[in-house]
């Protein structure tokens, strides 16, 4: 197998391109050589991993890294499926510096054994976003239009929308091209707003790209399932189908991915009306659950998508078949609660509503959703009113009590996406050019630090932020050096404080490796175990390997500067969590129970201190030595 990982260097604003390679040892795939390149040229870098193309199901993944316009620091994104094509132009990695001097579309092809094609045209973006199904929608439609037919086979197209344009925190979206067509099943590389970097700091709107080259991918099936039989009595299919189960169908709970089973089992964990719920009584939180989760929205989906069997994959052959479907509206959990509970819709046809709006806007779902919530409290409030947002509606219905479950969740859902109207439509009403926290904090200066305090956020450096993952565990708001994907522990177990930033520590070298040879999560089941081994048996380099993911993760950590918690809500997150254990499951260890006196008697010194705590755990654990 080549030993060499390919690098297309392309300089968009002259369209000047080059291949460079580095060595597989110096650097073994996106994340550790994203990391190098982006810190020095502050490129944006896009690059499948070293099994792209191989039987190994859910290794397609294509990953975006560089410094991110939202969070400020180095940041990881990826997408299902997309590096499957990418792997057909016979590089590893596409590394773009410096900016077009107009939006554009950059065209990759390659066919056969020719040199790669690097083309770079101009795009009338506001007037293409304006049209057919709108945003990034018709941005892959126009550019499937107009480039497809340079392709031998069926190509893929990167896009972004008016988000990049208008804040920091735009995606970028795909979907697989199938009989001529864009899919509705799309993808995305959300978290970190590298839609908008790649649009407004590289001048980039779209990339299409595809071709026809075939390299060495390991497709030995024979072998594979040997060395899966020795470590699990079971060959690679079987396994794999075994660690998927939870988002293809799990039958213990009559449904499947990631909006079916959780939703499912969240039960007194729920989160909705921004957070609100926190300081609500079991009994209360329960109730809703059965009332407005589990007897409507969850059995929608079951009856709508489960039942009726609509489900893809992300473009490439997998067993988890995660992709959950209805008609053009594809349900996952963080963003169905983002932009579902979280925002008090709990109706499926105004969470579509939102959630495709949203998505043709081109934003990060979660992030959205948690700057819309936050907006709509301090309206329910009066702490701001709609025409300071620049919306026509009222104030949001923002309590369960009496609480409509279709009527008021489509209310709420079309205050929502005024909401969205104003910040995209209206630039400079609602002002995220430079982020929700800059935001925030005008707001507060204008109408008190409570409206910063409604707003659920981790902070990093001086404007970095991110709204955290919805689970109601202290883990996603730890100070890590990348925050708003899976590098913590989001377990709903109580763990000390130190020990919880060694767990994260623990986790983010796990997600690195698989980041790094571009596996989903999804399949994590093996991929953690077996990926070493792999990287054995195909480049005899496993210590290698395992050294470099420790050592990239401490390059990493090494730039960390995350902020203790700004808004009194995160500390209120913490403390009725531990509240929550002690009353409900529980818990009564004596460190445990130490905390909870701690925060009843100082808030915010009991903060300050579990931070701090989380931190210490974290460098620790990720000193470089």
């Amino acid at each position: 197998m080549d030993e060499k990982l390919k690098v297309l260097m392309v300089d968009t604003s002259t369209g000047f391109y080059q291949v460079s390679r580095f060595p597989v040892g110096d650097f073994f795939g996106p994340v550790d050589l994203g990391l190098h390149l982006a810190g020095r040229f502050n490129s944006l870098n896009i690059a499948a991993g070293l099994l792209a193309g191989s039987i190994f199901p859910g290794s397609n993944r294509l990953v975006f890294t560089g410094f991110s316009p939202s969070w400020s620091g180095f940041f990881i994104s990826s997408m299902g499926g997309a590096g499957l094509i990418f792997d057909n132009l016979g590089i590893n990695m596409l590394s773009l510096v410096k900016k077009a001097p107009t939006p554009s579309v950059l065209i990759l092809n390659r066919d056969h054994g020719e040199e790669i094609q690097v083309d770079i045209q101009p795009l009338d973006i506001s007037r293409i976003w304006r049209q057919g199904r709108g945003g990034v929608y018709s941005l892959m439609d126009h550019v499937f239009e107009h480039y497809s037919a340079r392709y031998e086979n069926e190509p893929r197209i990167l896009a972004t929308g008016p988000a990049a344009l208008h804040t920091d925190f735009g995606a970028i979206c795909s979907a697989p091209i199938s009989r001529g067509a864009v899919s509705f099943v799309d993808t995305w590389a959300g978290r970190g707003g590298l839609g908008t970097k790649l649009l407004k700091e590289h001048g980039i709107a779209a990339v299409i790209y595809g071709g026809t080259v075939l390299d060495e991918d390991f497709r030995d099936r024979k072998v594979a399932d040997e060395w899966f039989e020795n470590k699990y009595n079971q060959k690679l299919a079987a396994k794999d189908f075994e660690a998927t189960t939870k988002y293809r169908f799990d039958p213990n709970f009559s449904t499947g991915g990631t909006f079916g089973v959780n939703f499912a089992t969240m039960g007194g964990t729920m989160l909705c009306f921004n957070y609100r719920s926190i300081y609500w009584e079991e009994s209360e939180r329960l109730s809703l659950h059965e009332s407005f989760i589990r007897d409507h929205y969850l059995k929608q989906f079951n009856e709508e998508t489960i039942q009726e069997k609509q489900q893809r994959t992300c473009g490439e052959p997998c067993a988890a078949v995660c992709k959950k479907m209805n008609g053009p509206y594809k349900k996952d959990y963080e963003p169905y609660q983002a932009m579902g509970p979280l925002c008090g819709i709990f109706d499926q046809r105004a969470a579509e509503l939102l959630n495709h709006r949203a998505d043709s806007y081109g934003f990060d779902a979660i992030s959205i959703g948690g700057v819309l919530s936050w907006l709509m409290e301090c309206l329910s409030e009066g702490l701001l009113s709609p025409g300071e947002l620049g919306i026509p509606h009222g104030e949001p219905v923002f309590d369960p009590k009496g609480f409509n479950v279709v009527a008021d969740s489509l209310h709420n859902a079309e205050i929502a996406v005024s909401l969205l109207e104003s910040i995209i439509e209206k630039p400079g009403v609602i002002d995220l050019s430079e982020g929700a926290r800059k935001y925030a904090r005008r707001l507060s200066r204008e109408k008190g630090k409570t409206v910063l305090d409604r707003f659920l956020f981790t902070a990093y450096g001086r404007r970095g932020w991110m709204v955290p993952n919805q689970y109601w565990t202290p883990g996603v708001l730890s100070p890590m050096a990348i925050m708003g994907k899976y590098y913590m522990h989001y377990g709903r177990e109580f763990l000390p404080p130190r020990e919880l930033g060694r767990k994260n520590a623990q986790r983010f070298r796990q997600e690195l490796i698989m980041d790094n040879l571009g596996l989903c999560r999804f399949h994590r089941g093996w991929g953690e175990d077996m990926l070493p081994e792999i990287v054995e048996f195909l480049y005899g380099r496993k210590e290698q390997f395992l050294s470099n993911a420790s050592m990239t993760a401490s390059r990493i950590s090494s730039r960390n500067s995350s902020i203790f918690w700004e808004s009194e809500r995160c500390s209120d997150f913490v403390l009725t969590f531990l509240k929550r254990k002690r009353d409900v499951d529980q818990e009564q260890g004596k460190e445990f129970l130490l905390w909870i006196d701690r925060f009843e008697k100082d808030k915010q010194a009991a903060a300050l201190d579990f931070w701090y705590e989380v931190h210490k755990g974290i460098s620790e654990s990720l000193r470089e030595f």
